[in-house]
């Protein structure tokens, strides 16, 4: 005190450490794609509070103390935006509560003790410029700048990879059941088969093989990141009946009574087999326009924003062009050039699955279905 004395006042000085800029987007764009962020600090409460609120977190706070006298966490686990004054083993705690609640837990942390809890979670994130090795070792993933924006950027992106990986199942699976249809069901009515081996092979290589390619690099759906998480357990196919069931339905039944008219009416076994072969190709053509989502119109996805698959469709259309009208192709894969009123019928009759499988789109738009 005796040292004290005479002191003449200044003014105040506040400091403190704020978030990013971006992160309180990062955050919004999270509670839109249906991902709840946690707060979990040292900090007082008073200022974790304010941070919270700053980055529209919430401002429900449960501080160490009274976490650690709390014996079953899990029944409020869900309704606490902020922990703070928490110690390593707090987040352990936490981790466990919000797994016993059924939710897939992404715990960041940079410390030797936050191990265990990076260990703990369903998805440990060290940070790759202040973590400690001991935390990276444990964890499943390193962020190498420490943004909290890439998380959720590498969200959007395992969102967009899945999402591919659906849309070229269902177009490849889709095709397959009609094929095994056709086939099935004209031989069991006692006719020819309607397809011979190289057509077959045509079909999957080039009909199904190019635009299934250029499917799996397709741009992501704009909303992406306003979808719910899917569930964990959650089949491939959830979502695909269109593409399954309605579109082989179509598919088959169109064939099978092209394959059948032509055939009776014409007694033509070729031509019946080459106008069965185009029908399922320019089928499975406009199929690859619809799969590019399961849940938007193909205008509302782009038309024109994958040039791969459109590079894909029309090297798909040239060949089929060259084998049914080059008359050194036709014995090999046993065509014979058909005029343009049944080019163009097939056609009509190949938008039919397309029409269908939009307005299923729309049922389901309407009806509130999000997959």
């Amino acid at each position: 005190d005796a040292d004290e004395k005479e002191l003449i006042f200044v003014g105040l000085q506040g400091m403190i450490d704020p978030p990013r800029q971006e992160v309180k987007e990062a955050i919004r764009r999270c509670n839109d794609a249906g991902i709840r962020v946690v707060m979990i600090t040292g900090d007082h409460a008073t200022t974790a509070k304010a941070i919270g609120a700053e980055l529209g977190l919430g401002t429900r706070v449960m501080e160490g103390q009274e976490l650690e006298k709390r014996e079953h966490l899990d029944d409020i686990v869900d309704t606490i935006d902020i922990y703070a004054r928490v110690n390593p083993e707090h987040k352990l705690k936490i981790v466990d509560a919000l797994q016993k609640k059924g939710h897939v837990v992404a715990m960041t942390g940079d410390g030797v003790n936050d191990a265990p809890a990076l260990k703990k979670a369903d998805i440990g994130i060290a940070m790759g410029i202040t973590g400690t090795d001991v935390s990276k070792e444990a964890s499943d993933m390193v962020l190498t700048d420490d943004n909290f924006t890439s998380i959720v950027n590498a969200v959007e992106e395992g969102r967009g990879i899945y999402g591919n990986i659906k849309k070229y199942f269902g177009f490849l699976l889709s095709g397959n059941i009609s094929e095994v249809l056709i086939v099935f069901l004209i031989t069991l009515f006692g006719f020819p088969l309607p397809l011979i081996a190289t057509q077959i092979l045509l079909i999957n290589l080039v009909t199904d093989g190019f635009p299934a390619l250029a499917l799996s690099v397709d741009p992501y759906e704009p909303d992406l990141m306003k979808q719910k998480p899917r569930k964990r357990n959650e089949k491939l196919y959830r979502g695909l009946a269109p593409y399954l069931v309605y579109y082989p339905i179509i598919m088959t039944l169109a064939a099978v009574g092209v394959f059948s008219y032509v055939y009776i009416g014409e007694g033509n076994l070729i031509k019946a087999q080459t106008m069965t072969f185009l029908l399922i190709s320019v089928f499975e053509l406009f199929q690859a326009f619809s799969c590019r989502s399961t849940i938007h119109h193909a205008h509302y996805v782009g038309l024109f924003r994958n040039p791969f698959l459109l590079l894909a469709i029309g090297a798909s259309s040239v060949v089929l062009a060259l084998v049914i009208y080059v008359p050194s192709l036709q014995p090999l894969f046993g065509t014979i050039a058909l005029s343009w009123m049944e080019v163009g019928t097939i056609i009509v009759l190949a938008t039919s699955g397309y029409i269908v499988i939009e307005l299923t789109k729309a049922v389901r738009k309407w009806r509130g279905v999000s997959y």
